[in-house]
């Protein structure tokens, strides 16, 4: 393996030993209540801040999976610290966490590569970036053995939603597999004025409706760090005929910390045939 990107966030943003990090996240799955599986899971939505915070909404959508097996599992996250145009893909190599490395399915990104000319090989943008790494220890934890390709959006306009979604779905449209967009919601808002704007996203999350979504984001009455990820994972989901949608959870951080003055909203959704 020629490229093995190491956890910038292990040690923070969850556990950095590998016991610790497995019993964390199998105990967010415990408190999950046990669900009959809604169908054949093509699309998964899960926030991305610290576990702590976001960890137990997150279980609600990867408990679901858990023992499943895929081909593929596509990672889609939103750049938060690198500007840039298009699409970073980490096409070679693996990303690693404590609980080992898994590799890219290099394959499947090189074929994704040639049929977007907006995805391109960014290596800074995913070095410092979380909202690919987070999902990680849960797929990890839920899957076992697996391969992903992992893409984080610089745009997140409609445009470049559809073309990467065009480009995911002819390279794995014969295949069992998994997109995960990672997404928080609203951000810094009081308790009320959060949960107010999440239900608006919520909507659109419980009826697969992409382009609503990304036009709210675009008129302000909705926020998501990661709108374009979330509005690829419903594209993609819809392309391969997943039209049932399950919103799983919602909560902020106000639910965890019990400050309820300035909070991030999350949320945990399913895409089923």
């Amino acid at each position: 393996m020629n490229t093995v990107r190491k956890s910038v966030i292990a040690g923070s943003w969850y556990p950095g030993n590998p016991s610790v990090l497995k019993k964390n996240v199998e105990k967010f799955f415990e408190s999950v209540p046990d669900l009959a599986s809604p169908g054949e899971i093509v699309g998964l939505i899960a926030p991305h801040a610290g576990y702590v915070y976001s960890g137990q909404v997150a279980a609600n959508a990867y408990k679901l999976i858990r023992g499943n097996k895929y081909d593929v599992v596509i990672v889609v996250g939103p750049s938060h610290r690198v500007a840039f145009n298009g699409v970073s893909i980490f096409s070679k190599g693996g990303y690693e966490t404590p609980l080992g490395v898994i590799p890219v399915a290099e394959e499947f990104a090189e074929k994704i590569k040639n049929l977007s000319k907006i995805t391109v090989d960014i290596p800074e943008a995913h070095r410092q970036e979380h909202s690919v790494e987070i999902q990680i220890p849960f797929l990890q934890v839920a899957l076992g053995k697996f391969s992903f390709v992992p893409l984080v959006m610089g745009n997140q306009d409609m445009e470049t939603c559809k073309e990467l979604a065009a480009a995911i779905y002819e390279t794995v449209r014969d295949k069992k597999m998994l997109i995960v967009g990672s997404s928080d919601l609203s951000h810094f808002y009081s308790y009320n004025t959060a949960k107010k704007m999440d239900t608006v996203a919520l909507e659109y999350l419980k009826n697969g409706d992409a382009v609503g979504l990304i036009q709210a984001m675009e008129n302000g009455t909705v926020e998501a760090c990661g709108g374009g990820p979330m509005a690829v994972t419903m594209l993609v989901a819809h392309m391969m005929k997943a039209d049932k949608a399950h919103l799983l959870k919602y909560a902020n951080s106000g639910d965890v910390t019990g400050d309820k003055s300035s909070v991030v909203g999350y949320a945990a959704a399913v895409y089923c045939k």
